[in-house]
């Protein structure tokens, strides 16, 4: 089969499991947040193993599973992990879940991920920072090879790859929530090894607030089929020189769930808004 076919055949399995009528929005839930799609109501749950050529994510944190429920109002699909770049997986099979997204009629995308900060004045461990550009220095793109028109345009402008609409609506909960968030780049790196302090010098230097291995593949995909984006970076650990200490997942893991209530209680307040 063809990509395409892949796609639009994953898309027939998941209607067919949790019914015809498309999500109003989708959420990509990043390492040690896959809590949130427990909070769904009415929910069905569908581990990435039973739908048809969907990648598995094996990483520590993504629990991997596809929950369609209820949540404020809302009808709402929550991806419960993602497969990544440097599981060896290409960007095809990373942006495959997005791609069955569009497909279903999707048109708005939250995108979460646990990111190091390098903008250590604002933001500390523990903060929720919404993503206003990125920086992709993953060497590589989702859209190169042939271009399947259905998909969009050869060319997509990425001028507002996050929507200024979404984080206004993102900013508006955080102050009625009394929740103090960050704003800024985001930039993807291959990984899985994290940078040296050298290397995050030079990200500081090129205009990055925080650092992760994930979400940018995905952001692209989504705006050339025509999605509207939001992307949301939980602050797990200072990136490497910030700090003396070394860096490890386990860290990462538990300041992610350490904030997952408030992180929560902003992604239902913002899905009740959009």
């Amino acid at each position: 089969m063809t990509y395409l076919q892949k796609v639009d055949e994953a898309a027939g399995a998941i209607k067919r499991r949790a019914g015809a009528s498309v999500p109003d929005v989708a959420i990509v839930l990043g390492s040690g947040l896959g809590d949130f799609a427990s909070t769904l109501q009415g929910a069905i749950s569908m581990p990435y193993g039973e739908l048809p050529d969907w990648p598995a994510s094996r990483v520590v944190g993504h629990e991997g599973r596809l929950v369609i429920g209820a949540l404020a109002g809302r009808r709402v699909a929550a991806l419960s992990g993602r497969a990544h770049f440097y599981e060896g997986h290409d960007l095809r099979a990373v942006t495959f879940a997005t791609r069955v997204l569009g497909r279903l009629g999707l048109k708005i995308l939250i995108l979460t991920n646990a990111a190091g900060g390098i903008n250590s004045r604002d933001l500390t461990p523990g903060t929720l920072m919404v993503i206003d550009d990125h920086i992709n220095l993953l060497g590589s793109n989702p859209l190169i090879g042939p271009n399947e028109d259905l998909f969009g345009a050869r060319f997509p402008d990425l001028t507002e790859v996050y929507s200024k609409r979404l984080r206004g609506i993102a900013d508006e909960i955080a102050k009625a929530q009394a929740l103090r968030i960050g704003h800024g780049v985001y930039v993807a790196v291959h990984g899985p090894s994290y940078e040296t302090p050298a290397e995050i010098r030079y990200l500081r230097t090129i205009g990055a607030d925080a650092v992760g291995m994930s979400t940018v593949p995905e952001a692209i995909v989504a705006r050339q089929m025509g999605m509207e984006v939001l992307g949301i970076s939980c602050i797990t650990n200072a990136a490497a020189g910030v700090l003396p200490q070394p860096l490890n997942h386990n860290e990462v893991m538990e300041v992610a769930r350490q904030v997952r209530g408030a992180f929560a209680a902003l992604l239902e307040g913002i899905i009740g808004r959009v």
